[in-house]
C-alpha cells in the first residue's frame, strides 16, 4: 500500500509539474491530495497553519536580505574591478587569465550565495576579455561552468540557510563548514585548469604585460571593497558577534555604501536591485512553503517512516547510502532546481541520515556539492541556461564541456567523505 501510495503521489508531482505549474504551488497540490485521500486530517487548517509557520520564521529573514546583497552587487562595478586587481597576479600560472573566472566566482560567492548570480557576473566580465585576448572559448567556458556553481558552497549560500531550516541546524555553522570544501574545489578547478594549460600551452597566449610588485600591489587595490564587505560579513558570523541574520543585514549595508563610493547606487539602480530581491525570495518562499505542507502530508500518511525502516532493512553502509543518495539528487536535479531538491527530500530523508550516524552538519555540504553538479547536467542545470544565454551556444556544447568539472566534483565528494574533517573541523571550533 506504501508504495502505490508513494508512486501515485510521485506520478502526480510529475505530472503537474510537466503541465508548468509552478513548483510551490505543485508541491502544494500533491500535498492537498495525499492528504485528502490518505489521511482522515482536515487539510485546511493543516494547510493555513504549516505555510504560515514556514513563511514566519525568524531564521529565513537571512534570506531575502543575502539576496538583496548579491543583487545591489550584481549591479556594481565589482566584476571590473576583480578583473581589473586579479590579472596581473596570474601571468606566470600556467592558464593565465582563466584563472579569473575561478578566483572570480569564489570571491563573489563570498557576497552573492546564488550559484546563477555568480556564473551571470563573472561570466559577463570575463568571456568577452577572454575572447579578445585568445583564450580557447571551451576553457573558457568549462572554467566558468564549474566555478559558477561556488556561489552554492562558498557563504553565504542561499540553500545552506534553507537546509538549515529544514534540518534544524546552526545556519552559522554550515556557513564555516562551507569555507574549506569551497577552497577545495576551487582549488581542484585550479589543477585541472593547470594541468590541461601545461598540456596545450600552444593554445594559451603570451603573457601581456610584466608589471613590478608595487604596481600589483596598486592595481589590487580595487579589490578591497569586496573584501572588506567579505571581512566584515563572514567575519561578523565566525566570531560570534553578529548571528546569520544580523550579518546579512550589515551585508546589504555594506553593499549599498560600496555601490555609493562607485557612483552605483541611484534611485533606478536601488528599485531594480530591490524588486529583483523580492521577486527571487517569494519564489523561494513559495516553494519552502509548498515543501513544508508536503513534508507535514508525508508525516500523516507515514512515508517518512516507512522508507526509513526499508532503508534500514536493506543494510547498507555509510558510503553505499550516500553513493545511492548522490544518484538520486543528481537525477532529481536533472529536473528540478537546488533549492526545490532540498526542501522537497530532506522531510523524507533525514530520519534515515540520522539513523545511519550520518552527521548533518557535515551531511548539508555533501547535499550542496550534490546539488551544485546538478547545476551543470540537463535537462535543467541553471547554470547552463545562464551560460546559454550569455555564449548562444547549444546546451550539448556547455554540457560536453562541463563534463570535467563535474567530474571534480565527484572527487571533491569522495574527498571530503574519505576526510569529513575538511568539513567538522572548523564548526567544530567555532562551538569549543
Amino acid at each position: 500500500m506504501d508504495l502505490t501510495i508513494t508512486a501515485l503521489l510521485i506520478a502526480a508531482l510529475f505530472l503537474i509539474l510537466g503541465a508548468g505549474v509552478w513548483v510551490g504551488l505543485t508541491l502544494t497540490g500533491v500535498a492537498w491530495i495525499g492528504m485528502e485521500l490518505f489521511t482522515s486530517r482536515p487539510v485546511g487548517d493543516a494547510m493555513a497553519i504549516t505555510i504560515w509557520g514556514s513563511a514566519s520564521s525568524w531564521t529565513l529573514t537571512a534570506l531575502p536580505l543575502f539576496i538583496w546583497m548579491g543583487e545591489i552587487l550584481f549591479r556594481t562595478k565589482l566584476s571590473e574591478d576583480m578583473f581589473k586587481g586579479l590579472a596581473p597576479w596570474l601571468d606566470r600560472l600556467p592558464g593565465r587569465l582563466l584563472h579569473t573566472n575561478i578566483i572570480g566566482c569564489t570571491i563573489f560567492a563570498a557576497v552573492s550565495g546564488s550559484s546563477a548570480a555568480t556564473c551571470a557576473t563573472i561570466g559577463k566580465m570575463t568571456l568577452p576579455e577572454l575572447a579578445k585576448r585568445g583564450y580557447p572559448e571551451h576553457m573558457a567556458i568549462s572554467t566558468l561552468a564549474g566555478a559558477g556553481t561556488l556561489g552554492l558552497l562558498i557563504p553565504p549560500s542561499i540553500i545552506m540557510i534553507v537546509y538549515g531550516v529544514a534540518a534544524n541546524v546552526s545556519i552559522a555553522q554550515l556557513f564555516i563548514a562551507g569555507v574549506m570544501p569551497g577552497l577545495l574545489l576551487g582549488g581542484l578547478f585550479m589543477g585541472y585548469t593547470i594541468v590541461w594549460s601545461l598540456l596545450h600551452a600552444d593554445q594559451i597566449p603570451p603573457a601581456e604585460q610584466h608589471l613590478t610588485f608595487m604596481e600589483k600591489i596598486r592595481t589590487s587595490g580595487s579589490l578591497l571593497p569586496v573584501v572588506g564587505l567579505i571581512s566584515a560579513v563572514l567575519g561578523s558570523i565566525y566570531s560570534g558577534l553578529a548571528t546569520a541574520t544580523e550579518s546579512a543585514a550589515l551585508g546589504v549595508v555594506g553593499a549599498l555604501l560600496v555601490a555609493t563610493m562607485q557612483g552605483q547606487m541611484h534611485w533606478q539602480q536601488f528599485r531594480d536591485s530591490l524588486l529583483g530581491a523580492t521577486r527571487l525570495y517569494c519564489m523561494i518562499a513559495l516553494i519552502l512553503a509548498g515543501a513544508a505542507f508536503l513534508t507535514l502530508s508525508m508525516g500523516y500518511i507515514g512515508l517518512p517512516r516507512h522508507l526509513a525502516e526499508w532503508i534500514s532493512g536493506l543494510g547498507l553502509s555509510q558510503w553505499q547510502l550516500l553513493s545511492a543518495l548522490m544518484l538520486f539528487f543528481i537525477v532529481l536535479g536533472c529536473f528540478l532546481d537546488g533549492i526545490s531538491v532540498v526542501v522537497l527530500t530532506m522531510g523524507v530523508l533525514l530520519p534515515t541520515i540520522e539513523k545511519a550516524g550520518i552527521d548533518l552538519i557535515w551531511f548539508g555540504i555533501f547535499v550542496v556539492l550534490v546539488v551544485e553538479m546538478a547545476q551543470i547536467t540537463p535537462p535543467v542545470g541553471f547554470n547552463l541556461f545562464v551560460l546559454q544565454g550569455m555564449t548562444k551556444k547549444q546546451i550539448g556544447y556547455l554540457t560536453r564541456h562541463a563534463i570535467p568539472m563535474f567530474l571534480l566534483m565527484v572527487v571533491a565528494i569522495l574527498l571530503i567523505y574519505l576526510l569529513p574533517d575538511v568539513v567538522t573541523w572548523l564548526p567544530r571550533q567555532m562551538v569549543n
